[in-house]
């Protein structure tokens, strides 16, 4: 794909039970003549094994933060900085916003402003997305799509979940320019649709914006 020499990370985020994993399986169709590298985090490089395995066992909060950007590092090191240079599009399912939404929560009362010095990690050697869609729903609807509540993981929990969509819903207000909220209710195609029109306009003024 040609870019014009414009590199671009699009990452999907939102909270257990959005649905951007569907959102990121129905892409793959709707963008195939782009050619793009689909990846995700946690688990797109042997470290996320190693992730998987904290949360099941619930280690240690801070341990379990520190192995998600070891699997970041791994991530953009293996997959995602390669794919860029070769000019490719790029698009995670979950990125670093959701560490800083999800492990800001689980840190709380363990260390100190927990956002901070979860992003103060990734300082200086991350690549921060060109484009990150939010898919944001009600806690209820989220939590009627996931498993029982005896299968759940940590992260699962109502509580937890309210918290790290206002954390997502923070962050966007912040940064407006890089994020789009995706209503999660409406049906899956309609959500894919305008997600990947959306990817496709975003290339399309890249390249304009590249050859004037």
């Amino acid at each position: 794909m040609d870019t014009e020499g414009k590199l671009l990370l699009v990452t999907l985020e939102g909270i257990d039970g959005s649905g951007k994993s569907t959102l990121h399986l129905a892409l793959r169709e709707l963008l195939a003549d782009l050619d793009p590298v689909y990846t995700r985090e946690p688990g797109a490089t042997w470290v996320g094994e190693s992730v998987r395995r904290a949360i099941a066992e619930q280690i240690d909060p801070v341990t379990e933060a520190t192995l998600f950007v070891a699997d970041h590092a791994a991530h953009l090191a293996k997959i995602i900085r390669p794919a860029l240079e070769e000019g490719k599009l790029v698009i995670s399912d979950r990125y670093s916003d959701s560490r800083y939404a999800y492990q800001s929560v689980t840190l709380t009362g363990v260390i100190p402003k927990p956002e901070e010095w979860l992003r103060a990690m990734h300082n200086g050697w991350s690549i921060v997305p060109d484009k990150t869609f939010l898919c944001v729903l009600p806690i209820d609807e989220a939590l009627s799509r996931l498993k029982p509540q005896n299968e759940r993981e940590h992260f699962e929990k109502r509580e937890v979940l309210e918290k790290v969509q206002n954390n997502y819903l923070k962050f966007a207000c912040e940064d407006p320019s890089r994020f789009v909220i995706v209503d999660a209710m409406k049906e899956k195609d309609e959500i894919a649709m305008f997600v990947a029109g959306s990817i496709r306009q975003i290339l399309q003024l890249s390249r304009s914006h590249c050859q004037r």
